[in-house]
């Protein structure tokens, strides 16, 4: 079995991949398939969301590169943005991940396929439609440990920020 520990950030072209849905992005510990079958054992620092695009070391030497796969999603669109942050607001509140994105037709939501969200999203007077696309979540509260200001605890236990900012301008 093929042992990746670490993220490769180097120049190398990629020599394997490695497809696999948000809640296996989300696992440090996994065992899984290569896209070309070869078994491969994921041991990754705790707290590791991995994205479609990133890329690690495998302890062959090999790069493989990690792809999204489609999930069955429901896209939230609403008539304005204060419908919008409001869908926002309410799944934040139940702490759902959720992909936050927009195109020419305006701002959107997706989440992951779910009967009772969808009722709530559509009581709230959002419009849905469901696809097959890869999720990328916003990192949110879920990316790892959830802590605030005067914990006990070193930076080091309180596991990975959790927030992904913009750098300035």
């Amino acid at each position: 079995m093929l042992l990746i520990e670490h993220r490769y950030t180097g120049t190398d072209e990629s020599t394997k991949t490695l497809t696999l849905n948000f809640d296996l992005r989300t696992k440090s510990r996994l065992r899984t398939t290569l896209d070309s079958g070869e078994d491969a054992g994921l041991f990754l620092p705790r707290g590791t969301i991995l994205r479609g695009g990133d890329r690690l070391l495998a302890s062959d030497g090999d790069i493989v590169e990690v792809y999204s796969s489609p999930e069955s999603l429901i896209e939230v669109r609403c008539e304005n943005l204060l419908d919008l942050a409001r869908a926002a607001y309410h799944l934040g509140n139940r702490h759902v991940p959720v992909q936050v994105g927009g195109d020419m037709r305006g701002g959107w939501l997706r989440l992951a396929d779910d009967h009772v969200l969808a009722d709530m999203l559509r009581g709230l007077g959002c419009m849905l439609s469901h696809l097959e696309a890869p999720f990328e979540p916003e990192a949110g509260a879920y990316g790892g440990g959830h802590s605030h200001a005067g914990d006990d605890s070193s930076a080091e236990r309180r596991g990975p920020r959790i927030h992904e900012y913009r750098s300035p301008a």
